[in-house]
């Protein structure tokens, strides 16, 4: 609002420079920037990467399943572990490492290293994990809430990059601006220095 007044102040100024209708306009042009176009920015951006999160949330949920694991052992690594820091677990929590088997979609068997879903693990205990149609183990696929949210910090972060660079070319087009009217003020008083108080000079 106040650089939209600003320019139509300068319109009409007789003391009005150009760089200084200039100036106006760049700040009036930031400013559309800032309120229009870094929100388009981002919406756009927001929007595509939502869709390419959903689409390879759609591919996870294809390409993943949860298969039924059964444990066989608490892995040595982690019996160790607790053997020799008996503290640790109290204080920093981490899920037991166990040694479970489970058959893939594709109907074959595999064992491997997993961690427990509960505590402690029993031996013949059942839980679920993610597997390929392999039966390797993968992660958790993305789920649409989480896609949403992503997409979300994408487009703000899209949009407060697009203001941030708006403001950032106008502060280095007035300091240009500044810089080019303090070399014009210095070259006129070199001018008119050497006349200052003399007789006839106008002073």
């Amino acid at each position: 609002m106040w650089t939209a007044m600003g320019v139509w102040r300068w319109r009409r100024n007789p003391l009005r420079r150009p760089t200084d209708l200039f100036e106006a306009w760049v700040a009036f042009a930031a400013l559309v920037c800032v309120l229009l176009v870094a929100p388009a920015i981002g919406c756009v951006a927001g929007i595509q990467v939502d869709g390419t999160l959903r689409q390879a949330a759609l591919s996870q949920r294809q390409e993943r399943h949860l298969v039924p694991a059964v444990v066989v052992r608490p892995a040595a690594d982690s019996a160790a572990a607790a053997s020799a820091d008996p503290s640790a677990q109290r204080t920093a929590p981490t899920r037991t490492q166990v040694v479970a088997v489970w058959t893939a979609p594709d109907g074959t068997s595999h064992q491997g290293t997993v961690p427990a879903a509960e505590e402690p693990p029993r031996p013949g205990e059942q839980f679920r994990i993610w597997t390929d149609a392999r039966g390797r183990l993968v992660g958790q696929p993305l789920d649409p809430s989480s896609a949403a949210l992503h997409a979300s910090l994408a487009g703000l972060a899209a949009a407060l990059a697009a203001a941030v660079l708006a403001e950032t070319v106008r502060r280095l087009v007035v300091r240009r601006l500044v810089h080019r009217r303090y070399i014009r003020l210095d070259r006129a008083w070199a001018a008119a220095g050497p006349d200052w108080g003399r007789a006839g000079a106008g002073s």
